[in-house]
């Protein structure tokens, strides 16, 4: 592959790397490293059933994260505990950014550039389901594809945002304890993963990566509360984007300090590489200062005013919670609603999470595209409740009237994935989990002998 790199970009590597530089480009030709990262709101680490996927998949720990594990020549994402959420597929390298910035249960965390979701499960499942966990995207397909992997994770206390970095600012002053940064760049680490990203390369488009991770940063200080911790990652190597990046950051805004760097370069360690550094800002001083560099070449943007606009009304969110429980005491038994506030997209019922002091309300997100808005319960019909596949992803299976649970290679599931319908006793009625060996996969509802398949169409396999 060396062959293909740009010219430009290798005598970069060598001022970089100096006498490792030529390791460093025959790491090229190695084949590239795969990783997944088991899902701790699903299982412990030491479980049975993580002890069948490390026999299953000849899994090998990853050093600098305890729940994840390289793979080989397997195929993990077609397994039925993938569907499940027991794990998230993931480059082992960037797992050591969230492993760095160190979220807590019961924490206020944004994720700024979140898709396709790899950061904010992990920072949810360091989370516990305690707390407020927004993550945001700026591209609404991409965005789509975010809730889709919080909702596959059982993440209950997360909110996907679809908006520009400075809309949240201005939405968001110092409100969160924690932000991680994975920043738009030019992906130099990409390069053994997607030749796409070699051709793309060029100094300028480095350049352009720089300024838009500028613009970024400036509007990310503003979110983080007097003592806060920001982390800021990228998969590229040049110390434009990386290191002077931050030299520029620290020099603008004095009230951070520097917590610490880490560097993973594929020819010293198993997987593509990343760059994470981690800044905190003064603990008597909010992060939204503006910086204290004048004549900045790039110029500040002023954050927009937050809308006047209300949310929506809270009766007719109460009543459909109301609905909703009527029909979990009889369908769901053991399911007990938290303390969020109940909210209402169209039909689509929502329980927004909630962190101590810094509750979270539907006028705060009133205008904001939101493609996730805490744990999806249902649809809200005039006479009949649809329970959502983010509430069946979440639950515990203990708390369902009726739960069908079959083995991962059971026909019944390959069947249950591909949307068709399964056979059940004829005296069962009503709506029933279908659980991979106790794990949730989705809906069915059990009428006349038969399990009318509710797994949504767009995740069903051909």
């Amino acid at each position: 592959m060396t062959t293909s790199l740009p010219s430009t970009y290798i005598e970069q590597m060598h001022t970089l790397l100096g006498q490792d530089a030529e390791r460093f480009l025959l790491s090229y030709d190695e084949p590239r490293t795969q990783g997944l990262r088991i899902n701790p709101l699903k299982t412990e680490i030491g479980s049975a059933l993580t002890a069948e996927l490390r026999k299953m998949f000849d899994l090998e720990p990853v050093p600098w994260c305890s729940t994840g594990f390289y793979y080989g020549d397997n195929c993990p994402g077609k397994h039925p505990y993938h569907a499940a959420g027991l794990y998230y597929i993931q480059e082992p390298s960037a797992m050591s950014a969230v492993e760095m910035l160190d979220p807590q249960p019961g924490e206020v965390v944004l994720d700024l550039a979140a898709a396709p979701g790899g950061k904010s499960s992990h920072i949810a499942s360091k989370m516990q389901g305690q707390g407020l966990l927004i993550a945001n995207e700026i591209h609404p397909a991409r965005a789509k594809i975010l809730a889709e992997n919080i909702e596959r994770m059982s993440v209950p206390n997360a909110v996907v945002t679809n908006t520009t970095p400075d809309k949240l600012a201005a939405r968001f002053p110092s409100f969160f304890d924690r932000i991680m940064l994975d920043a738009p760049c030019s992906g130099e680490g990409m390069f053994r993963k997607d030749p796409d990203a070699i051709q793309e390369w060029s100094e300028d488009h480095v350049v352009m990566c720089a300024a838009r991770q500028w613009d970024i940063l400036e509007q990310a200080v503003k979110m983080l509360k007097p003592g806060g911790t920001l982390a800021y990652s990228t998969c590229t190597f040049n110390r434009q984007e990386n290191e002077l990046t931050i030299e520029r950051l620290l020099a603008a805004f004095p009230a951070f300090t520097l917590v610490g760097t880490e560097r993973i370069w594929p020819h010293e360690h198993r997987g593509e590489g990343h760059f994470v550094a981690v800044l905190r800002a003064a603990a008597g001083e909010g992060g939204a200062r503006e910086p204290q560099a004048a004549g900045d070449a790039h110029g500040r943007r002023k954050a927009e005013r937050a809308p006047r606009g209300k949310g929506q009304p809270a009766a007719p969110a109460a009543a459909g919670m109301a609905q909703f429980l009527a029909w979990a005491r009889e369908e769901l038994p053991g399911f007990a609603p938290g303390q969020g506030d109940a909210l209402l997209f169209g039909e689509a019922l929502y329980e927004l999470p909630q962190a101590g002091g810094s509750s979270l309300s539907a006028a705060q997100l009133s205008g904001l595209r939101i493609p996730r808005a805490g744990l999806h319960l249902g649809t809200i019909r005039k006479n009949r409740i649809e329970p959502a596949h983010a509430l069946a992803l979440a639950v515990n299976p203990a708390w369902a009237r009726l739960v069908y649970d079959f083995t991962p290679d059971a026909p019944e599931i390959a069947a249950y994935l591909r949307g068709e319908t399964l056979p059940v006793p004829p005296s069962h009625k009503g709506w029933a989990l279908v659980t991979v060996n106790g794990l949730p996969l989705g809906w069915g509802k059990a009428s006349s002998g038969q399990l009318k398949n509710h797994y949504p169409k767009g995740l069903r396999l051909p």
